[in-house]
């Protein structure tokens, strides 16, 4: 697959997002440490980050580590406005952006550098206008391949801007620590520092066979690709959907089986009405784990056909529940998420569907029109009726 000679694509990461609006909107907070949620970290300023808290960390050890930290509850119909309108600089700058999350995205400049002017030129144009028409800090890399233009925004990190050049790309990447790989988690990590493996140059020393032996097939020859600075990956405008999920936040107290299972049926049927609002249907059903000691686990479960049908899938997610119980109960779980995967239109699929269909668009069409009137949390399940329906993560449009 064809990669360009020149470094034309930037990834664009807003800073501590969540926190960094908080900062924007109260000018009380610039320059103070800013924790954003109170029981579990949602997001933390470069302030608070600098004192050791992360996201996903308990709130008490959060402001143990970090005193003087403000602690703000999430407010996620400003995230999402911050984002519409950072994205809409990214529009104006290139047609070509593939968004990742609501706060980044790759943007693939080739090609405009007699209108517009080099990459960095570019790039530096960028971060003014998110910086003057949002008001908040935005990091920018820039390189021929996502995965280096990914890596060298995470180098920049805070408010910075970074080239690598096509003739610099190894002597960028490979002094830097595994970690940097994009996939490279804390399981994968261990794995490769048990071999006496830190650096992404001792991986890229490492023979593919080995790597794939350790690591198993696809990930051994994705990783050892991406050692060498291999990533033939273009930016992809316009592309639907593979996956949608939904997750969790659980605190650090004790869960008990009623509150996950509560947590498990509100994911699930938030994931489905997403599905059936955009009309598609999913065939494998995925649970996310994460534990105490931050580590995280995956189990999923196929099943006979595609469907968008929340009884089905929840049948499955709580399988995969029970299965996992013995590791939830031993590691304590943190955080629950719920995805369903390998999509398809619901057109495309000529099954006999497990529910009245026309009913079922029916129904979710008068709970949105409530939900409009009176709000997100006008209607529930009469199973969670008084329990704390958690926060609506804002996510990029399905």
């Amino acid at each position: 697959m064809f990669v360009s000679g020149d470094a034309t694509i930037l990834h664009a990461d807003l800073d501590a997002f969540y926190a960094s609006v908080e900062q924007r909107d109260d000018p009380r907070l610039r320059g103070r440490p800013v924790i954003v949620g109170g029981g579990v970290v949602l997001a933390a300023s470069y302030e608070a980050k600098a004192m050791g808290v992360r996201t996903a960390m308990g709130g008490r050890q959060a402001r143990q580590l970090c005193p003087r930290a403000v602690v703000v509850p999430p407010r996620m119909s400003a995230y999402s406005e911050a984002s519409k309108a950072v994205f809409a600089v990214f529009a104006d700058t290139t047609p070509l952006v593939e968004g990742l999350s609501i706060d980044e995205a790759f943007l693939d400049v080739a090609g405009l550098r007699r209108i517009a002017g080099a990459p960095v030129d570019i790039a530096t144009k960028l971060r003014a206008d998110v910086l003057r028409e949002v008001g908040l800090a935005i990091t920018v890399g820039i390189a021929r391949t996502k995965f280096l233009a990914k890596v060298a925004s995470a180098v920049a990190k805070p408010d910075g801007l970074l080239l690598v050049p096509p003739d610099g790309e190894l002597a960028f990447l490979h002094p830097l620590p595994i970690e940097r790989i994009w996939g490279v988690g804390q399981v994968t990590a261990r794995k490769l520092h048990a071999r006496g493996i830190h650096t992404v140059g001792e991986l890229a020393q490492l023979d593919e066979q080995v790597l794939t032996g350790l690591l198993g097939g696809g990930p051994g020859r994705h990783l050892h690709a991406l050692a060498q600075g291999r990533d033939p990956r273009h930016v992809q405008t316009g592309r639907r959907r593979r996956s949608m999920g939904a997750q969790r936040a659980l605190g650090r107290r004790p869960t008990s089986a009623a509150e996950l299972d509560a947590s498990v049926l509100a994911l699930v049927d938030r994931v489905t009405r997403r599905l059936r609002a955009a009309g598609r249907v999913g065939r494998t059903v995925v649970l996310r784990l994460r534990f105490d000691d931050f580590s995280r686990a995956t189990r999923s479960h196929t099943l006979s056909w595609p469907t968008a049908h929340t009884p089905t899938v929840l049948a499955a997610a709580r399988d995969l529940v029970r299965a996992a119980t013995p590791l939830i109960e031993a590691q304590g779980i943190t955080l629950v998420g719920i995805t369903v995967a390998n999509l398809d239109d619901d057109r495309a699929v000529q099954l006999p569907l497990p529910f009245d269909a026309s009913s079922t668009a029916a129904l979710d069409a008068a709970q949105d029109l409530v939900r409009q009137r009176f709000g997100s949390a006008s209607l529930t399940r009469a199973a969670l009726v008084g329990r704390d329906p958690g926060l609506t993560v804002p996510m990029l449009p399905d």
